[in-house]
């Protein structure tokens, strides 16, 4: 007669070869699924920043003064895919590791039209930003090392700087001041991109009415002659810069205008070395300023009496 088993012993026993049996299957499956993920998110990664890496040094390689449009869009793509790719990874390894849990996916589709509807509602700015990063990278209104001024609703001040990054959901932009600023691409009402093309410095030069206006047209000429001769300026200019002629007249003075076609995003920089000219050519001719009351600028710093207006490129 065959001995008999206690029951307790069957109890126990039963639970424990089913936890062995699960985790030298499924349990070892999800470790597997878990660690591919892993490894295809830190392949991506990699992969994207050497994309990301190659263009920047065939940038370098072509010594150019600023980026070309198609090297800034494909920076751009490059990060978007990165962001995409690793978002279908982490859904596909959630979906695998769900499945071997014992839950059945199939049955979860009721439950998940419920829970979608509830996130549609409020995820609404969540898929508002996705689907205005796609059409911002689709139709290339700025790319990684643009120069741009993004304009957010509520927001006294647009937001200035260079672009760093661009995903489908946010805009990532340094400014001058190192800050670090990040836009959700839903949010953007506004975008001007100093850096698309070709890019204008305008100089307004006022000047007190007792001086002859030809004699400071005839100066302004001649340093925007000189300046397209220098050879730290003439890679950045575009062509001479133009006397425009009188642009406003004030009872003790008037504006004279000297615009520069430049390089897309070296309009400030053309700005600054003009105004340094333009003040120290009108000192050697006798021409002094007229005086102004000083205002205050929202830096804290005073206006000067020439200002330069750096506008995006377009038709003259």
């Amino acid at each position: 007669m065959a001995p008999l088993i206690p029951v307790t012993r069957l109890i126990l026993v039963t639970p424990l070869t089913d936890l062995v049996l699960w985790l030298r299957g499924s349990g070892l499956e999800i470790v597997l699924f878990v660690t591919g993920a892993l490894l295809a998110t830190r392949l991506v990664t990699l992969l994207g920043a050497r994309i990301a890496t190659r263009i920047d040094a065939n940038v370098r390689e072509v010594d150019a003064l600023v980026r070309s449009e198609g090297s800034k869009y494909r920076h751009a793509l490059t990060q978007v895919i990165t962001w995409v790719s690793l978002v279908l990874i982490y859904c596909a390894a959630g979906i695998a590791v769900v499945s071997r849990l014992g839950l059945p996916t199939s049955g979860l589709a009721a439950p998940a039209a419920v829970a979608g509807v509830a996130l549609g509602f409020g995820a609404q700015r969540v898929v508002q930003d996705v689907l205005a990063g796609f059409f911002i990278v689709a139709e290339r209104q700025y790319g990684f090392g643009d120069l741009v001024r993004l304009t957010v609703p509520g927001v006294a001040e647009p937001a200035m700087g260079t672009v760093e990054d661009v995903t489908l959901r946010v805009t990532t932009i340094r400014s001058v001041d190192g800050e670090v600023i990040i836009t959700p691409n839903g949010q953007i009402t506004q975008v001007v991109n100093l850096s698309r093309d070709w890019a204008r410095a305008v100089m307004d030069v006022p000047v007190p009415v007792a001086v002859d206006v030809n004699r400071v047209s005839e100066l302004l000429r001649r340093i925007g002659q000189s300046a397209y001769q220098e050879d730290a300026l003439r890679p950045q200019l575009l062509d001479p810069p133009a006397v425009m002629g009188v642009q406003s007249i004030d009872v003790d003075h008037f504006q004279v205008r000297l615009v520069a076609r430049t390089l897309p995003g070296k309009q400030f920089d053309v700005a600054r070395a003009l105004r340094s000219r333009i003040t120290a050519g009108l000192l050697r001719e006798g021409i002094r300023l007229p005086a102004e009351p000083s205002v205050e600028s929202p830096s804290g710093t005073a206006d000067g009496t020439a200002t330069a207006t750096p506008s995006a490129g377009g038709a003259p």
